[in-house]
């Protein structure tokens, strides 16, 4: 494999308050505003309270889901007097992080998130973007308080929605579980250390330090299943099974129980075998999710280094 290298990553964004919920991100920027953290040897950062008015009423979103509003069609639609809010709110954003793929976008976008489901630590990302999977294999050797994983999403840069997109690189970190609304010492201390960890790499790599070849593993979703639902009102009709139940990433097999309906009957799972990923996360309802089914794939990555002038 090919050696890649990479201007240096100077230019940080580190954002909180996607959904305004999902308390230990917003914690984590206020914390990091407190201390005044702008800039941190080679790093210039800024941090951003991503959606105020979600957070000042503490719910995920108050017209529309922001985390959706990243796409390229929405970021340069008209703004008229029905406009929702968090579209809005979306094309600030990018006014002052972005524009998204421009050259005047920040180097670097990490978003903060909770999840209820029991994930642990999960960084998400759009593609094969080398140097952010050189920095989750770096927070996966140095994090011993939970398992560090990758879920990996196949979308253009263009047609990818959440805020992360707007960086030129760019990761989600996903950290439960942690009932929206609720700030937990556990959750919080692991999204710190891994906001600590990525500040420290990018230190040692626009210093110079290469990053050697290697592999790590990721989930990538196959798809998703929603609950048993009655076919004339549409409400659910089971829910999750007490043996699937915060068994987040635990393989899948069929015959496996997956739901239990309200009388009592156990559904189980016919299909090949997968890992279910979010399970009975509450902001998926209302999308008709009860969980992700993914498989997991090992991704080779290549020595890295960045670019001198």
């Amino acid at each position: 494999m090919e050696n890649a290298s990479f201007s240096p990553v100077s230019r940080v964004a580190i954002c909180g308050g996607t959904h305004g919920n999902e308390m230990t991100g917003i914690y984590v920027v206020r914390e990091m505003q407190r201390q005044e953290a702008d800039q941190t040897g080679s790093v210039s950062i800024t941090t951003v309270i991503s959606n105020p008015r979600a957070v000042e009423v503490c719910r995920r979103y108050t017209e529309t889901d922001l985390n959706r509003c990243f796409t390229k069609a929405l970021l340069s639609s008209p703004i008229t007097d029905s406009t929702p809010y968090e579209v809005r709110r979306a094309q600030e954003i990018n006014a002052l992080l972005g524009p998204k793929e421009s050259q005047e976008a920040v180097d670097l976008l990490c978003d903060l998130h909770n999840t209820t489901a029991n994930m642990g630590m999960c960084l998400i990302f759009y593609s094969l973007d080398w140097l952010t999977l050189h920095i989750y294999k770096y927070i996966q050797s140095k994090m011993t308080s939970a398992p560090v994983r990758a879920m990996l999403l196949s979308l253009p840069k263009s047609e990818a929605y959440s805020l992360e997109s707007v960086g030129k690189h760019g990761f989600t970190i996903e950290v439960g579980p942690q009932p929206h609304g609720v700030l937990r010492a556990d959750i919080f201390n692991m999204a710190k250390e891994a906001v600590d960890h990525t500040i420290e790499w990018l230190h040692k790599f626009n210093s110079g330090s290469t990053f050697e070849e290697g592999e790590v593993e990721a989930y990538t979703v196959v798809k998703s299943v929603d609950y048993p639902r009655d076919p004339t009102t549409n409400e659910i009709t089971a829910t999750i099974h007490p043996e699937l139940q915060d068994n987040d990433f635990k393989l899948l097999q069929p015959g496996d129980p997956m739901f239990l309906s309200f009388s009592g009957e156990t559904v189980k799972y016919e299909g090949e075998d997968l890992h279910p990923l979010f399970i009975n996360e509450c902001a998926y309802y209302e999308k008709k999710i009860a969980f992700h089914l993914a498989k997991i794939i090992t991704v080779t990555l290549p020595f890295i280094s960045v670019k001198k002038d």
